[in-house]
């Protein structure tokens, strides 16, 4: 029976109703955070290539009497800590003290995804194994025997398909049945002879040395990280009285292990780990005799140098060509129904409390021209793109997309990885940013966000169609592109050159396309544009009425004096375009409306058409000046986050020049042709 969306059989238990906390762990491409949400009922984005979890998502649900806390770890691949996402998932799974940790495995490829398990049992905590992605292992011709699993384990396996529900039920009564058993046993996985003998030398000692470091953990696993060499236990073992007699035996032991093996005891204890992973993986594991599918053939073809550059090149034409002809046709219908029906009666309504007047027309620059602005030019594009990524990531794609473009993204001091949130950028800057924590060190962060806030996000992308190409042409919007781009790509260039440190490498885990279920496609969809919304709403209206204050009251004007060297001169603009780049930077899609309105009112009516008061090359100046210049609100409230504000402040002023410096040329330019 298939578990329902935050809720699980009612069963009898017995111990009572206290509540349980189960942690979810597993490497990224298993599927553990679509069990998260059968479980919980909640809306945890999963996603279909490494590193995208990297915050921890709580959830609750009850089984019987017990209430529990369930807990999606960042995804991870062993308990080295080697970014945000690993060391947050390290903290909780040996500082918490969990109660149960469920290791979600993927059934089609058991070798990569045993380490962690055996790291886990290793470390004597309360496991039990999701065998996940049933269906999919089947479909490659790959059968598991569970039960075969579990005794060789000796920890509960439990098969379940995290898309659909099955086996949700069982694994959760098996989670709260290990969870309330007074001693669950944990047997550590057999190892060869010497390195169990060194392991057992070091537990007493770790007893009597290390009991208050990581107290949660038994004195074998702590004997088992500090032979491993882990960073935080032994620096605490230097601490303590005895800290020296601890790590002078844990030193002769790595020297035994180096002479008697030829490698470091830490690459000896991996080496057992994962030949006893393949040889479990073999045991219970059977192949059947099959031809290539088509999701295979397609896998292949996508991360070959010779088709794989083309077929990206024909994917982002689609997906491009899909987002602008769909979303046109959204935001053109979602205009036309305001205009007509709603519109009006908010008109109305303003009339009737405040009468004519300034305080109407401010507010009306607020409830009316604010929504307006989220419904049909954020809402469709943003809508459109979601479900595209949405397919990309589910299928696996984007996996092929960061092997494909690891060595470009080298030159910019970055890795593969690095592509999918870039990609995400064209969508929206937020959303694109805040998958950056998945990178493992500063510079990449650092560049990666310059980068992100460089690529025109949709809100952009609308006021590049919406004045270059309505006006100017198709030809010079697509021109205008390219050169966004390529200022784009030689800032990565330059940043990787300036910027001390090198890019880190990466290793990622390969796998054939997956069939996407669309009920998950729209439900990642819907969330993500939910939070779009609920993020940018708020701005939009603050942003508007402050704009509809400044605009009525005539203050706009006061700031144009000063700059008017700047705009009329360097950028060659008309002084209302000036005024339209610097109150845009509180909504970027505004910088088209703002400036037909203030066009209006200083030229008349006939400068609803932009070649009124501006030429093909200005609209060209003022597209690409308001695409580089400062990142809305919504960004910069991330980046401070996530970078602090120090950097923020460094990034904005660097775009700030950018967009002036490259503004200046592109004019002397345009007016020399």
């Amino acid at each position: 029976m298939a578990t329902t969306p935050g809720s699980v059989p009612q069963t009898e238990l017995d111990g009572g109703s206290a509540e349980l906390t189960v942690l979810l762990a597993g490497n990224p491409n298993v599927g553990k955070s679509s069990i998260f949400n059968r479980l919980t009922g909640l809306g945890a984005i999963t996603a279909h290539y490494p590193g995208k979890t990297v915050e921890l998502n709580l959830g609750s649900t009850e089984y019987g009497t017990v209430p529990l806390t369930v807990v999606d770890l960042p995804g991870i691949y062993a308990l080295e800590a080697l970014g945000e996402e690993q060391w947050l998932a390290r903290r909780a799974l040996l500082e918490s003290g969990p109660e149960v940790v469920v290791a979600v495995v993927d059934a089609g490829n058991l070798e990569r995804n045993l380490y962690l398990v055996l790291q886990l049992i290793d470390l004597q905590l309360p496991v039990i194994v999701a065998l996940n992605l049933v269906d999919e292992a089947e479909r490659a011709g790959i059968a598991v025997d569970a039960v075969a699993l579990g005794k060789l384990l000796g920890v509960p396996v439990v098969e379940v398909q995290g898309t659909s529900g099955r086996g949700l039920d069982q694994l959760v009564a098996t989670a709260v049945a290990r969870a309330q058993a007074d001693t669950p046993t944990v047997l550590p996985p057999s190892y060869g002879r010497d390195v169990a003998d060194h392991i057992a030398d070091l537990e007493a000692l770790a007893a009597r040395d290390l009991s208050d470091v990581l107290p949660n953990l038994t004195p074998r696993a702590k004997a088992v990280l500090l032979l491993e060499n882990d960073a935080e236990v032994v620096a605490a073992a230097t601490l303590t009285p005895t800290g020296r007699e601890l790590i002078a035996l844990r030193a002769g032991l790595a020297e035994h292990i180096a002479n008697e093996h030829g490698e470091t005891v830490e690459m000896r204890l991996a080496r057992e780990r994962y030949g006893l992973a393949g040889a479990i993986a073999s045991q219970v594991r059977q192949r059947q005799e099959r031809r290539e599918s088509l999701a295979e053939r397609l896998w292949r073809w996508s991360i070959a140098p010779t088709t794989g550059g083309p077929t990206l090149i024909l994917v982002l034409g689609a997906l491009f060509a899909i987002l602008y002809s769909v979303g046109n046709f959204l935001s053109a219908a979602i205009e036309a129904a305001w205009a007509a029906f709603v519109s009006p009666a908010i008109g109305a309504l303003l009339l009737a409390a405040f009468g004519p007047g300034t305080v109407a027309d401010v507010l009306r620059w607020g409830v009316d021209a604010g929504p307006l602005a989220v419904l049909s030019v954020g809402v469709p594009y943003v809508m459109v793109f979601y479900f595209l990524f949405a397919l990309l990531e589910d299928s696996g794609y984007l996996n092929s997309v960061s092997f494909l473009l690891d060595n470009v993204m080298h030159r910019f001091g970055l890795h593969g990885r690095s592509a999918i949130p870039l990609v995400a950028a064209f969508g929206c800057n937020v959303p694109a940013l805040m998958t950056l924590r998945t990178l493992t060190s500063m510079r990449e962060r650092l560049i990666a966000s310059l980068l992100i806030v460089l690529i025109p996000c949709s809100a952009r992308t609308a006021v590049i169609m919406g004045v270059v190409g309505r006006w100017a042409g198709w030809e010079a919007a697509i021109a205008l592109m390219v050169t966004l781009l390529a200022i784009g790509a030689l800032a990565g260039l330059a940043l990787n050159r300036v910027l001390p440190g090198s890019s880190s490498g990466l290793v990622m885990e390969m796998f054939p396309f997956r069939r996407p279920e669309l009920r998950t496609l729209w439900r990642k969809t819907w969330y993500r544009v939910h939070d779009f919304v609920f993020v940018a709403l708020p701005i939009v209206l603050g942003g508007s009425l402050v704009l509809g204050v400044l605009y009525e009251t005539k203050w706009i004007w006061a700031v144009a004096g000063p700059l008017q060297p700047v705009v009329e001169g360097w950028l060659g603009l008309p002084m209302v375009a000036g005024l339209c780049l610097i109150f845009a930077v509180l909504r970027k899609e505004l910088a088209m409306q703002l400036l037909v309105a203030i066009g209006i009112t200083q030229y008349g009516p006939l400068a609803e058409n932009l070649t009124h008061f501006m030429n093909a090359h200005q609209m060209f100046v003022y597209a690409l000046v308001n695409t580089i210049y400062l990142p809305c609100l919504a960004t910069f409230a991330v980046l401070a986050r996530d970078l602090g504000w120090p950097r923020v402040f460094g990034i904005s002023a660097f775009t700030i020049a950018l967009a002036l410096l490259v503004g200046g040329l592109a004019n002397q330019v345009l007016g020399l042709l």
